[in-house]
Protein backbone atom coordinates (compact mmCIF):
# COMPACT_ATOMS: atom_id res chain seq x y z
CA UNK A 1 0.00 0.00 0.00
CA UNK A 2 1.01 3.55 -0.65
CA UNK A 3 0.49 6.77 1.90
CA UNK A 4 -2.36 7.07 3.60
CA UNK A 5 -4.39 9.83 2.00
CA UNK A 6 -7.81 11.45 3.63
CA UNK A 7 -10.31 13.58 1.57
CA UNK A 8 -13.14 15.48 3.31
CA UNK A 9 -16.07 15.52 1.30
CA UNK A 10 -14.31 13.22 -0.63
CA UNK A 11 -17.03 10.97 -2.65
CA UNK A 12 -18.36 14.00 -4.96
CA UNK A 13 -17.98 17.05 -7.62
CA UNK A 14 -13.93 18.12 -6.22
CA UNK A 15 -13.36 15.65 -4.13
CA UNK A 16 -14.12 12.44 -6.21
CA UNK A 17 -11.81 13.33 -8.69
CA UNK A 18 -9.11 14.26 -5.98
CA UNK A 19 -9.69 10.81 -4.09
CA UNK A 20 -9.30 8.93 -7.67
CA UNK A 21 -6.36 11.06 -8.70
CA UNK A 22 -4.82 9.99 -5.71
CA UNK A 23 -6.00 6.87 -5.81
CA UNK A 24 -4.16 5.87 -9.51
CA UNK A 25 -1.23 7.63 -8.06
CA UNK A 26 -1.16 5.05 -5.38
CA UNK A 27 -1.68 6.29 -2.27
CA UNK A 28 -4.11 4.58 -0.32
CA UNK A 29 -7.40 7.11 0.08
CA UNK A 30 -10.51 7.12 2.72
CA UNK A 31 -13.03 9.60 1.63
CA UNK A 32 -15.37 11.02 3.99
CA UNK A 33 -19.23 12.46 3.04
CA UNK A 34 -21.37 14.07 5.73
CA UNK A 35 -24.99 12.46 4.51
CA UNK A 36 -25.40 10.83 1.32
CA UNK A 37 -25.52 7.31 1.70
CA UNK A 38 -26.52 6.25 -1.56
CA UNK A 39 -23.56 8.81 -3.28
CA UNK A 40 -20.70 7.34 -0.82
CA UNK A 41 -21.76 3.56 -1.43
CA UNK A 42 -22.10 4.18 -5.38
CA UNK A 43 -18.86 5.99 -5.58
CA UNK A 44 -16.97 3.42 -2.96
CA UNK A 45 -18.24 0.27 -5.35
CA UNK A 46 -17.34 1.97 -8.83
CA UNK A 47 -13.71 3.24 -7.31
CA UNK A 48 -12.55 0.76 -4.21
CA UNK A 49 -12.45 3.51 -2.54
CA UNK A 50 -13.53 2.89 1.03
CA UNK A 51 -15.77 5.89 2.79
CA UNK A 52 -16.79 7.18 6.16
CA UNK A 53 -19.20 9.19 7.25
CA UNK A 54 -19.03 11.88 9.86
CA UNK A 55 -19.91 15.72 9.87
CA UNK A 56 -16.31 18.01 9.96
CA UNK A 57 -18.02 20.54 12.12
CA UNK A 58 -17.84 18.23 15.22
CA UNK A 59 -14.35 18.10 16.07
CA UNK A 60 -15.39 14.63 18.39
CA UNK A 61 -16.80 12.85 15.55
CA UNK A 62 -14.05 13.86 13.46
CA UNK A 63 -11.50 12.63 16.02
CA UNK A 64 -13.58 9.33 16.05
CA UNK A 65 -13.54 8.86 12.39
CA UNK A 66 -10.03 9.51 11.65
CA UNK A 67 -8.46 7.19 14.58
CA UNK A 68 -10.81 4.18 12.71
CA UNK A 69 -8.99 5.81 9.13
CA UNK A 70 -6.05 5.02 10.63
CA UNK A 71 -7.04 1.48 12.20
CA UNK A 72 -8.19 0.50 9.03
CA UNK A 73 -5.49 2.14 6.97
CA UNK A 74 -2.35 3.39 8.83
CA UNK A 75 -1.13 6.41 9.64
CA UNK A 76 -2.25 9.21 7.19
CA UNK A 77 0.43 11.21 5.92
CA UNK A 78 -1.65 13.17 3.40
CA UNK A 79 -4.82 15.12 4.24
CA UNK A 80 -6.97 17.11 1.80
CA UNK A 81 -8.98 19.26 3.66
CA UNK A 82 -11.90 19.92 1.16
CA UNK A 83 -15.38 19.42 2.72
CA UNK A 84 -17.64 22.51 2.31
CA UNK A 85 -21.15 23.99 2.12
CA UNK A 86 -22.81 27.42 0.84
CA UNK A 87 -25.58 28.76 2.42
CA UNK A 88 -25.96 32.12 0.70
CA UNK A 89 -27.90 35.61 1.21
CA UNK A 90 -27.11 39.04 0.73
CA UNK A 91 -25.23 40.32 4.60
CA UNK A 92 -28.78 42.39 5.08
CA UNK A 93 -30.40 39.09 4.94
CA UNK A 94 -28.12 36.69 5.94
CA UNK A 95 -29.06 34.75 9.92
CA UNK A 96 -26.98 33.84 12.60
CA UNK A 97 -27.46 29.98 11.91
CA UNK A 98 -26.71 30.64 7.98
CA UNK A 99 -23.46 32.51 9.19
CA UNK A 100 -22.61 29.98 11.87
CA UNK A 101 -23.37 26.98 10.02
CA UNK A 102 -20.91 27.74 7.00
CA UNK A 103 -18.26 28.78 9.65
CA UNK A 104 -18.12 25.89 11.60
CA UNK A 105 -18.09 23.52 8.40
CA UNK A 106 -15.93 25.34 6.32
CA UNK A 107 -13.51 26.78 9.00
CA UNK A 108 -13.51 24.90 12.03
CA UNK A 109 -13.94 21.61 9.84
CA UNK A 110 -10.55 22.68 8.72
CA UNK A 111 -8.79 22.50 12.23
CA UNK A 112 -11.28 19.61 13.13
CA UNK A 113 -9.91 17.80 10.33
CA UNK A 114 -6.22 18.30 10.24
CA UNK A 115 -5.37 18.83 14.52
CA UNK A 116 -6.27 15.07 15.31
CA UNK A 117 -3.61 13.81 12.43
CA UNK A 118 -0.75 16.94 13.19
CA UNK A 119 1.15 15.33 15.92
CA UNK A 120 1.17 12.09 14.06
CA UNK A 121 2.92 13.95 11.08
CA UNK A 122 5.55 16.08 13.61
CA UNK A 123 6.41 12.56 14.98
CA UNK A 124 7.13 10.90 11.61
CA UNK A 125 8.60 13.95 10.41
CA UNK A 126 6.43 13.98 7.05
CA UNK A 127 3.39 15.43 6.53
CA UNK A 128 1.62 16.89 3.29
CA UNK A 129 -1.94 19.05 4.84
CA UNK A 130 -3.69 20.42 1.68
CA UNK A 131 -6.83 23.11 2.25
CA UNK A 132 -9.47 23.60 -0.71
CA UNK A 133 -10.16 27.26 -0.53
CA UNK A 134 -11.90 29.11 -3.03
CA UNK A 135 -11.38 32.14 -5.17
CA UNK A 136 -14.22 33.71 -3.62
CA UNK A 137 -11.86 33.42 -0.65
CA UNK A 138 -9.38 35.56 -2.23
CA UNK A 139 -11.90 38.53 -4.20
CA UNK A 140 -15.05 38.27 -2.11
CA UNK A 141 -18.38 37.43 -3.40
CA UNK A 142 -21.99 38.76 -3.43
CA UNK A 143 -24.34 37.32 -1.13
CA UNK A 144 -21.46 35.19 0.92
CA UNK A 145 -20.17 36.71 3.18
CA UNK A 146 -20.15 33.44 5.27
CA UNK A 147 -18.31 31.20 2.89
CA UNK A 148 -15.82 33.84 1.54
CA UNK A 149 -15.09 34.65 5.27
CA UNK A 150 -14.35 30.81 5.43
CA UNK A 151 -12.01 30.56 2.57
CA UNK A 152 -10.23 33.59 3.24
CA UNK A 153 -9.67 32.57 6.66
CA UNK A 154 -8.30 28.97 5.41
CA UNK A 155 -5.87 30.79 3.51
CA UNK A 156 -4.74 32.13 7.06
CA UNK A 157 -4.44 28.34 8.34
CA UNK A 158 -2.45 27.04 5.64
CA UNK A 159 -0.02 30.00 6.08
CA UNK A 160 0.41 29.57 9.59
CA UNK A 161 0.98 25.46 10.03
CA UNK A 162 3.38 25.83 7.52
CA UNK A 163 5.73 28.30 9.30
CA UNK A 164 5.00 25.85 12.27
CA UNK A 165 5.53 22.36 10.39
CA UNK A 166 8.24 23.38 8.04
CA UNK A 167 11.14 22.21 10.28
CA UNK A 168 9.21 18.73 11.21
CA UNK A 169 9.07 18.07 7.28
CA UNK A 170 5.35 19.22 6.90
CA UNK A 171 4.03 21.20 4.00
CA UNK A 172 0.55 22.93 4.14
CA UNK A 173 -0.58 24.64 1.23
CA UNK A 174 -3.96 25.29 -0.50
CA UNK A 175 -5.96 25.40 -3.87
CA UNK A 176 -8.17 27.99 -4.58
CA UNK A 177 -10.32 26.93 -7.64
CA UNK A 178 -12.35 29.23 -9.75
CA UNK A 179 -15.74 28.13 -11.34
CA UNK A 180 -15.59 24.19 -11.88
CA UNK A 181 -17.93 22.31 -13.69
CA UNK A 182 -19.11 20.23 -10.58
CA UNK A 183 -22.52 18.89 -10.49
CA UNK A 184 -23.85 21.97 -8.53
CA UNK A 185 -22.51 23.90 -11.05
CA UNK A 186 -24.01 22.54 -13.92
CA UNK A 187 -27.48 22.38 -12.21
CA UNK A 188 -27.70 26.06 -12.51
CA UNK A 189 -29.70 28.03 -14.99
CA UNK A 190 -27.58 27.85 -18.38
CA UNK A 191 -28.12 31.48 -18.86
CA UNK A 192 -26.91 31.77 -15.34
CA UNK A 193 -23.65 29.52 -16.24
CA UNK A 194 -23.25 31.43 -19.40
CA UNK A 195 -23.04 34.34 -17.45
CA UNK A 196 -20.28 32.84 -15.33
CA UNK A 197 -18.39 32.11 -18.15
CA UNK A 198 -18.35 35.34 -19.44
CA UNK A 199 -16.27 36.18 -16.59
CA UNK A 200 -13.63 33.86 -17.18
CA UNK A 201 -10.72 35.04 -19.39
CA UNK A 202 -10.45 31.07 -20.59
CA UNK A 203 -13.81 31.31 -21.42
CA UNK A 204 -14.76 27.69 -19.84
CA UNK A 205 -15.25 26.28 -16.44
CA UNK A 206 -12.51 24.82 -14.72
CA UNK A 207 -12.93 20.70 -14.62
CA UNK A 208 -12.38 19.11 -11.34
CA UNK A 209 -9.90 16.98 -12.42
CA UNK A 210 -7.53 20.03 -13.28
CA UNK A 211 -8.20 20.57 -9.45
CA UNK A 212 -7.48 17.04 -8.54
CA UNK A 213 -3.78 17.51 -10.48
CA UNK A 214 -2.80 20.59 -8.26
CA UNK A 215 -3.68 18.43 -5.08
CA UNK A 216 -1.68 15.51 -6.54
CA UNK A 217 1.27 17.71 -6.69
CA UNK A 218 0.92 19.63 -3.26
CA UNK A 219 1.07 16.22 -2.49
CA UNK A 220 3.82 14.60 -3.42
CA UNK A 221 7.06 14.26 -2.31
CA UNK A 222 8.50 16.63 -5.30
CA UNK A 223 6.67 19.35 -3.85
CA UNK A 224 8.77 19.81 -0.53
CA UNK A 225 9.96 23.10 -0.63
CA UNK A 226 6.62 24.44 -1.57
CA UNK A 227 5.10 25.59 1.77
CA UNK A 228 2.53 27.65 2.93
CA UNK A 229 1.72 28.74 -0.70
CA UNK A 230 -1.47 28.95 -2.74
CA UNK A 231 -2.06 27.71 -6.10
CA UNK A 232 -5.34 29.31 -7.80
CA UNK A 233 -6.59 27.34 -10.80
CA UNK A 234 -9.32 29.99 -12.20
CA UNK A 235 -8.21 30.35 -15.79
CA UNK A 236 -7.09 34.04 -15.44
CA UNK A 237 -10.29 35.12 -13.97
CA UNK A 238 -8.50 36.30 -10.48
CA UNK A 239 -4.89 37.23 -9.57
CA UNK A 240 -3.80 37.72 -6.45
Amino acid sequence: MGRVALVTGGSRGIGEAISKKLKADGYTVAATYAGNDDAAAKFSEATGIKTYKWNVADYESSKAGIAQVEADLGPIEVVVANAGITRDAPFHKMTPEQWHEVIDTNLTGVFNTIHPIWPGMRERKFGRVIVISSINGQKGQFAQVNYAATKSGDLGIVKSLAQEGARAGITANAVCPGYIGTEMVMAVPEKVRESIIGQIPAGRLGEPEEIARCVAFLASDESGFINGSTISANGAQFFV
